[in-house]
């Protein structure tokens, strides 16, 4: 008996590695496809609404223009916002190299030798090169949108012939698990998207205001980077943090008024990601804090910057259909807190 579970949990950690290989090797068939799923799930019910009056097809093109337009609308806020921002650090390049020269200096006179060190591999020039190189790296995503969009178009056209196969299929149990798993994720990921959004348009209208109020230039800017890297969890608001404070470095006259902001901007990450988040989130979409993080950093390193934004929600779909079977459901209750309601009206 012990030897069998042995073996069951070697070949499933095989089995695990071997998919986890196949998705970082074959990331531009599947991470499209990932950001398709995620988007149909989001639109479906608009789809549904509009095709109950409209031809399918009317109702079609109506959902895909607004979800293009909504797209262009996003992607034109990310590239003013941080064109601007990155033209800025640019242009004040030989001011930040003083800055981080003094700051050398000054951990060296107090006996920290990883300045010298550090000195050695990093440079205000890095900082740059990586700004240009994010912004290349924006600027040449059409092609990727594209096969997203595409994706999106067949999806939406196949959502109702895929559900009557699945009801046909003769293994009912696996039939009742794909339809509750997927109906529940996809309310689950329209939850969190509407939770996400509101809360990044808080935090970006926030750290809007602290920046006017602190006198820092480019206040608007920094509002919508930060509404845009509220999305992606941890690492996110981090970068949100650091990089205003930084700028504030050079351009306030005191050290002390930098800390005063970037202590602000700390407090409203705080209030926003661990008080008012989960309260308006709910246990519909709790998830281990461990598991999160986790989830950023692991899809991160298998998909890049798209990673760090689909890697929740892939963990939600994931935790969401292991809760539909008792074979899985351990790993649910495990992972990310059970939604009791739904449990109850789940079927057994």
């Amino acid at each position: 008996m012990m030897a069998d579970r042995v073996s069951s949990v070697a070949v499933c950690l095989i089995a695990a590695v071997a998919i986890f290989t196949a998705l970082y090797l074959s990331s531009a068939v599947f991470q499209p496809l990932a950001f398709a799923l995620f988007i149909i799930a989001n639109v479906w019910p608009l789809q549904s609404r509009l095709q109950a009056n409209l031809p399918k097809l009317l109702a079609l093109a109506i959902v895909i223009l607004i979800t293009v337009v909504v797209f262009i609308a996003f992607a034109s806020l990310v590239a003013w916002g941080f064109g601007r921002v990155g033209r800025s650090f640019i242009n004040d390049a030989a001011r930040f190299q003083l800055l981080y020269e003094q700051m050398a200096a000054w951990l060296e006179g107090h006996g920290i030798v990883l300045a010298r060190l550090w000195s050695e591999h990093f440079n205000v020039g890095w900082l740059v090169r990586a700004a240009q190189g994010i912004t290349g790296r924006v600027n040449t995503t059409m092609s990727f949108w594209l096969v997203v969009l595409v994706y999106v178009i067949l999806g939406l056209l196949e959502v109702g012939g895929i559900k009557r196969k699945i009801g046909a299929m003769q293994n009912r149990d696996a039939a009742r698990v794909l339809i509750a798993g997927t109906v529940a994720t996809a309310a689950k990921l329209r939850r969190y998207m509407a939770v996400r959004t509101l809360m990044s348009l808080m935090t970006g209208v926030l750290v809007w205001g602290a920046a006017t109020l602190m006198g820092l230039p480019l206040a608007p800017e920094w509002g919508v980077i930060a509404f845009v890297l509220n999305y992606i969890p941890f690492i996110g608001p981090f970068i949100a943090t650091m990089f205003p404070t930084l700028f504030a470095l050079i351009q306030f006259p005191t050290w002390q008024a930098a800390l005063v902001l970037f202590g602000s901007l700390n407090i409203i990450q705080f209030v926003v990601g661990s008080y008012i988040e989960p309260r308006l989130a709910g246990s519909l979409l709790a998830v281990s804090p461990f598991v999160v993080l986790f989830a950023v950093f692991f899809w991160t390193f298998l998909w890049g910057l798209g990673g760090a934004f689909i890697g929740v929600p892939i963990t939600i779909a994931l935790l969401t259909y292991c809760a539909q079977h008792p074979a899985s459901r351990w790993l649910a209750d495990l992972l990310g807190a059970p939604d009791e309601e739904e449990d109850a009206k789940a079927p057994r």
